[in-house]
C-alpha cells in the first residue's frame, strides 16, 4: 500500500515541486528526504583536463550559481559533460549552449542525458530573438556584403535562365500537343494585361509625346527649325519610347500582379495541390500569362505609337502653329518603316521579360504574406530595370547596325 501511495502523481508532485518561475523542467528522481538544495558543481577529468564535468542543479532558482561556475571553468574547457546534471531547466540549457558558442565548441562537445535531451533540443530550435549585432562597417565588411549580394545576382540570373529555358521546351511542346494550351486562361489574361491597359498606356504615351514635342521646339525655335520637330517625335516614339513606356508601365502593372496571384497560390498550398492532381503549374499558370503578354505587348506598343503621334500633333497645332495637315504630310515625307519595325520587334522581348520574372517570383514566395510583398517588390524592380538595359544595349547594336 506505501508503495502504491508513493507512486502516484502526487506524491511525485511532492518530491518534485514544479519550478516556481515558470521554467520547463526536467528532473531526476531524489529521496524525500534530502530538502536541502543542490547547488551547481563542477569538476575536472583526472584524465583529461580539458574535460568538465557538471552536476547538481542548473535551474533558474540557481541562475546566479549557475554564472559564476560557468566563470569559474578553465580557459582550455573542450568537452563539457552534462549528463550528471540531477535538475535541469530551459534557463540551464541556455546559459550551458550560450557558454559552448562563445567558446566555440560544437554540438559534439556537449552532451546532455537522454532525459534532458528533448529539452535541449526544443530550446536549441527556438529562433533567438535578442536583437542582432550592429553591422560592421569596415571594409571587410563591405567587401563580405558585396560578394553576398553578387552571389545573390548571379543566383537569381541563372534561376531565370533555367526558368526561360523550361518554358520554351513546354512552349514547343504545347505547340505539337495543342490540347495542353489554355485558351479561357489565356483570353482572360489578355483582357487583364491588354485591354485593361489601354487607358493608361494611351494617356501616358499621348502626355510623353507632348512633353517631347514641347522641349524639342524651345531648343529647335532659337535656330527657326521647328518643323523638325515632326522628325524629333516620330523617331523618338517609334523606336524607343512607345515600347519602352508600355513595357514599364506593365512591369509594374502586370508582373506585381502575376507575383502577387502566383504568390499567394503558393502561400495557401495551391500550388502543391495542382501537382498533386498530376497537373503542371507551368502549363496552368505559367504559359498562358506568357501567350497573353506576347500578343498583347506588341498590340499595346502600336497604341502608344499613335497616342504619342498624336501628342506631337496637338502640340504642334496649337504651340508651335503647325497645321494638322502640315504636320502630317511632314511626316508621311520623313517617316520610315525601319522605326517602326525596330521598335515592334523589342515588344515580344519584353513580354517575355515581364512574364517570366513576374512567374518566377510567385513561384519563390516561400508561404507568408511577407514573402508575398518582397518578392512583388522584386519583381518589378528587376523587371523594370532589365527592360531598361535591354533598351539600351539594343539601341546602341541597332545604332551600330546603320538600322
Amino acid at each position: 500500500m506505501a508503495a502504491s501511495i508513493a507512486g502516484t502523481p502526487a506524491a511525485r508532485a511532492r518530491r518534485h515541486p514544479p519550478d516556481t518561475h515558470g521554467a520547463c523542467l526536467y528532473a531526476r528522481r531524489r529521496p524525500m528526504s534530502d530538502p536541502n538544495p543542490n547547488p551547481p558543481r563542477w569538476q575536472q577529468a583526472p584524465d583529461a583536463p580539458g574535460r568538465i564535468r557538471l552536476s547538481g542543479d542548473w535551474t533558474l532558482a540557481h541562475a546566479l550559481a549557475v554564472g559564476e561556475r560557468l566563470r569559474e571553468l578553465p580557459e582550455d574547457v573542450g568537452w563539457i559533460d552534462a549528463s550528471g546534471v540531477d535538475r535541469l531547466d530551459s534557463a540551464g540549457v541556455m546559459q550551458i549552449t550560450r557558454y559552448a558558442r562563445r567558446r566555440a565548441l560544437d554540438g559534439e562537445a556537449l552532451h546532455f542525458s537522454d532525459e534532458h535531451a528533448a529539452l535541449v533540443q526544443v530550446i536549441e530550435d527556438v529562433a533567438d530573438d535578442r536583437p542582432r549585432r550592429k553591422r560592421d562597417y569596415g571594409f571587410a565588411a563591405a567587401l563580405e556584403r558585396m560578394g553576398r549580394a553578387t552571389h545573390a545576382v548571379v543566383r537569381d540570373i541563372v534561376q531565370l535562365v533555367g526558368f526561360t529555358g523550361e518554358n520554351l521546351v513546354k512552349l514547343a511542346r504545347t505547340l505539337k500537343e495543342p490540347r495542353r494550351f489554355r485558351l479561357t486562361a489565356t483570353v482572360s489574361h489578355m483582357e487583364q494585361t491588354g485591354l485593361d491597359a489601354v487607358p493608361l498606356v494611351a494617356l501616358l504615351s499621348y502626355l510623353v509625346g507632348a512633353v517631347i514635342a514641347f522641349l524639342g521646339s524651345t531648343i529647335l525655335r532659337d535656330f527657326g527649325a521647328e518643323i523638325f520637330v515632326v522628325e524629333l517625335v516620330s523617331i523618338a516614339f517609334l523606336r524607343e519610347f512607345a515600347v519602352l513606356l508600355t513595357a514599364i508601365v506593365l512591369a509594374g502593372r502586370t508582373a506585381s500582379a502575376f507575383t502577387a496571384q502566383i504568390g499567394a497560390m503558393k502561400a495557401r498550398e495551391e500550388i502543391d495541390a495542382i501537382r498533386t492532381l498530376g497537373l503542371d503549374p507551368v502549363d496552368l499558370l505559367v504559359i498562358p500569362r506568357l501567350v497573353a503578354l506576347l500578343v498583347m505587348l506588341p498590340l499595346l506598343t502600336f497604341v502608344a505609337m499613335m497616342a504619342g503621334l498624336a501628342g506631337g500633333v496637338t502640340v504642334g497645332a496649337f504651340d508651335l502653329e503647325i497645321p494638322p495637315q502640315m504636320y502630317l504630310a511632314r511626316m508621311h515625307e520623313t517617316m520610315e518603316v525601319r522605326h517602326f519595325l525596330v521598335g515592334l520587334s523589342k515588344a515580344p522581348v519584353f513580354a517575355m521579360v515581364i512574364g517570366l520574372i513576374g512567374c518566377l517570383e510567385g513561384l519563390r514566395v516561400e508561404g507568408t504574406a511577407q514573402s508575398v510583398g518582397e518578392r512583388t517588390t522584386s519583381s518589378v524592380v528587376q523587371t523594370i530595370s532589365l527592360v531598361i538595359i535591354i533598351d539600351a544595349l539594343a539601341a546602341l547594336w541597332f545604332m551600330h547596325m546603320d538600322w
